[in-house]
């Protein structure tokens, strides 16, 4: 009866090891778990890049504002019956710097 006792506790010995231990058990599904969450966060990241994509492509076949809007950004075109003006920023000024001479009185 001994016998069977120190066989079971073995037995039981090998299974916990396999079960908390070995890459065949909780490490295997916590990875999976985590695998899983990355791959849900991702598919919902790509779903609403799909929506905004396809409300585009909607916008682009139905009307002409999105068109507009795309060759005035992408590719830099006037209306016809507009006026294009460009600002351009000038240098910019920068403070003179102070003259030795003017440090030297104002140190006395």
């Amino acid at each position: 009866m001994r016998i069977y006792a120190v066989g079971l506790a073995i037995v039981l010995a090998l299974l916990q090891y396999r079960l908390w231990i070995s890459n065949d058990g909780m490490r295997s599904v916590a990875r999976l778990a985590q695998s899983v969450a990355a791959q849900r966060a991702e598919n919902q990241h790509l779903k609403e890049r799909n929506q905004q994509l396809a409300a585009e492509v909607k916008d682009l076949k139905e009307g002409l504002a999105a068109l507009e809007e795309r060759a005035r950004n992408d590719l830099g075109m006037i209306g016809a019956n507009e006026t294009f003006y460009q600002v351009v920023d000038g240098p910019t000024a920068t403070p003179p710097a102070p003259s030795a001479a003017r440090q030297h009185v104002a140190a006395r």
